[in-house]
């Protein structure tokens, strides 16, 4: 396991974890706001 640190105290496998649910929330939020974009598009197309 390792123990070595960096500036947020976390362990580099704690960092990966974190980085990892991260990523998931950045990337499910991004779908949510492309479908509420496309559904908002079709009922009152903006351009």
């Amino acid at each position: 396991m390792s123990q070595r640190t960096s500036i947020s105290g976390l362990t580099d496998d704690e960092a990966q974890e974190f980085h990892q649910y991260y990523m998931q929330g950045f990337v499910g939020f991004t779908a949510i706001a492309v479908v509420a974009h496309l559904l908002v598009w079709f009922w009152r197309p903006w351009l």
